[in-house]
């Protein structure tokens, strides 16, 4: 039986190991450091704006799509993934452990940056601490749903990174604000909505239990369609 833990290393030590690690880092940063500098500037009415369109509109679906893609689809494209797939054990324990790993990263980079933009505006506002921890907690359900459903999606095409690039961008930031139906397929919307439903305030996004079901829908949709696809990746390099 394949245990999951070398899988883990070993997506670890892919993810870890390339530039776009630290440049993810880079990116969870940039909340923080603005947040800094509103504080320095005397401005700390901004900081929900910061959570809504840094943290969960651009920083989460970006940090999501480069470990989500990059998770599997590096191991699909060069064929190394027939080796992992060659050793007796369930796909969906592969699937499982690269889908933790892909979380993983997403959560340990956004949720600090997200509880640091909170600490940093508490000091002199400390009516944010409630709104820090319903971003914080959306973060870790939207950032898993993200996680896993881009690296579904580098199961299905080798052009994972650029589709998922295009739904994040144009479905999520163009489409969901000219046809409001498009939202029940938005992770960034459900994402949004939790958030609201944490805090306890009427939004314009999803209301709690749509978000919910979208999120659980996308996270175990996701787990259920990518091992279907290992399943049929090994069919066809065992022909």
């Amino acid at each position: 039986m394949i245990h999951r833990m070398p899988v883990v290393a070993i997506t670890l030590r892919s993810l870890l190991d390339r530039r776009r690690f630290w440049l993810m880092l880079l990116l969870a940063a940039v909340p923080v450091a603005i947040t800094l500098l509103g504080r320095v500037l005397g401005d700390v009415t901004f900081s929900q704006i910061v959570f809504d369109r840094l943290v969960i509109q651009t920083v989460l679906p970006l940090i999501a799509l480069v470990f989500g893609t990059g998770a599997l689809g590096a191991e699909l494209e060069d064929g190394t993934i027939v080796y992992l797939l060659a050793k007796p054990g369930r796909r969906f324990r592969i699937v499982l452990a690269k889908a933790a790993v892909a979380a993983g990263l997403t959560i340990a980079l956004v949720l600090p940056a997200t509880l640091l933009t909170g600490l940093i505006v508490a000091t002199d506002a400390p009516d944010i601490v409630v709104p820090t921890v319903a971003y914080a907690l959306a973060a870790v359900a939207g950032g898993t749903a993200y996680a896993l459903g881009f690296l579904t999606l580098s199961s299905i095409t080798s052009r994972a990174l650029s589709i998922g690039l295009g739904y994040v961008l144009l479905w999520e930031g163009v489409l969901a604000g000219l046809l409001p139906g498009t939202q029940t397929f938005s992770i960034r919307q459900a994402t949004l909505g939790l958030a609201d439903a944490l805090q306890g305030v009427d939004g314009e996004t999803l209301d709690a239990g749509t978000s919910v079901t979208v999120l659980v829908v996308v996270i175990l949709g996701s787990l259920a369609l990518g091992s279907w696809r290992m399943s049929r990746y090994q069919l066809r390099g065992g022909d």
